[in-house]
């Protein structure tokens, strides 16, 4: 089923519903996370979004709705402050 809403809410789940989006953010830098990853970081945490910061990456969750509405704003920021590639998983349901 495609992505689709009515009035706000997701159509195709019963309620609200726990989204875990697992972000791998290039290029890796050796110490502390580089700006992208800190931007991005940020973002998620201005969207109100639980936020672990890993060796491997960085993951954030939350209400489907809001892990949705957040993503854009979360990879745009990581591009914005130098990120080359931004890999991506969502689970929805968790």
């Amino acid at each position: 089923m495609g992505y689709s809403t009515d009035g706000g809410e997701l159509v195709g789940h019963d309620g609200s519903m726990p989204t875990v989006a697992e972000f791998t953010i290039e290029p890796f830098v050796e110490g502390d996370p580089g700006p992208h990853v800190r931007a991005a970081v940020a973002a998620a945490e201005a969207a109100g979004l639980a936020v672990d910061v890993g060796p491997f990456g960085t993951s954030v969750e939350g209400e489907t709705a809001d892990v949705l509405d957040a993503v854009d704003t979360v990879v745009r920021a990581a591009v914005a402050n130098g990120a080359t590639r931004v890999s991506l998983q969502l689970t929805v349901g968790r």
